[in-house]
């Protein structure tokens, strides 16, 4: 199949494509704001990976290639995205005693996780994936983010209590309308 896509035989890209749509629109949703943006990125890395499918080694997995040049293409994503903005925003950081335990957080439902993790500023968001999820250390994540090892750490923090809170105040939410309506 590799061979036939290095070629540019269409049915044989397609079934890479089919192959690996899943697994990386995954990973652009963890990185994006929002849906359109996360096709975009996806977009983006299937153009790159089949650009530069003479690259890989095949020594490693294809799957963790494709991985990595998601992550790499979401990264650049947040850097335009980051460029263009380029202004800063303060957010209510206070650090309180959580209403919900760990179990709550266990008991939520993907879909419902995935979007409170787009609701983090983009910064938090792409350091809590690439620490939480794709198992970066804080000094590669610093490499790949052009910040330092201590910066990645502070966003990372700061990314679980955002989380922490978003979650808090759907419960307490939820416990506000089962009391009205008792």
């Amino acid at each position: 199949m590799i061979k036939a896509c290095r070629k540019g035989i269409r049915q044989a890209q397609r079934e890479l494509y089919d192959r690996f749509v899943y697994m990386m629109k995954g990973i652009c949703l963890r990185y994006a704001a929002d849906e359109m943006e996360a096709e975009d990125v996806l977009q983006e890395a299937f153009i790159r990976a089949f650009k530069n499918l003479d690259s890989w080694s095949e020594k490693g997995a294809l799957g963790a290639w494709m991985r990595r040049i998601t992550v790499n293409m979401a990264l650049e994503q947040y850097r335009k995205n980051k460029a263009q903005k380029n202004m800063a925003v303060v957010y209510d950081m206070k650090e309180t005693n959580p209403v919900t335990d760990d179990g709550v957080i266990e008991k939520m439902g993907l879909d419902e996780l995935l979007k409170k993790i787009q609701k983090l500023p983009a910064g938090f968001r792409n350091v809590f994936n690439l620490y939480a999820i794709e198992g970066y250390n804080h000094a590669e994540i610093g490499e790949l983010m052009g910040t330092s090892e201590g910066t990645s750490k502070s966003q990372y923090s700061r990314a679980r209590i955002l989380l922490r809170q978003m979650i808090d105040e759907d419960v307490i939410r939820e416990n506000k309308n089962l009391n009205y309506a008792n």
